[in-house]
């Protein structure tokens, strides 16, 4: 049995998926920076200087040592955000891998 995990893991699809995970890892560190760092003040000078981060929807105020509780909808916004950067960014590379095979596939005629 476990040289049959040594097997598995020894093969190139492992080891693809690996790297993959660690380099989407810091794609989202970086997706996450340009949305809060970036995009997110723009879009809050020309609203009118609104801090996404900052909005939210407080039912219950914090009284003594029991904290509020609000929803954030702010930080949904900055999620949902960074979820369509990263949707293009990966159809772009998609389009672009297919663009690549349909070039190779004529050349290859």
């Amino acid at each position: 049995m476990l040289s049959e995990f040594r097997t598995f893991i020894a093969q190139g699809n492992v080891l693809d998926l690996a790297v993959g995970v660690i380099i989407g890892a810091a794609f989202g560190k970086i997706t996450t920076s340009l949305v809060e760092d970036i995009i997110n003040p723009i879009l809050g000078l020309v609203l009118g200087g609104i801090d996404f981060s900052q909005l939210k929807y407080v039912m219950k105020e914090a009284v003594g040592t029991e904290p509020e509780v609000a929803i954030r909808y702010g930080n949904f916004l900055n999620t949902v955000i960074q979820f369509f950067i990263i949707a293009w960014v990966i159809f772009l590379i998609v389009k672009a891998a297919n663009r690549m095979r349909v070039s190779d596939s004529i050349a290859k005629k």
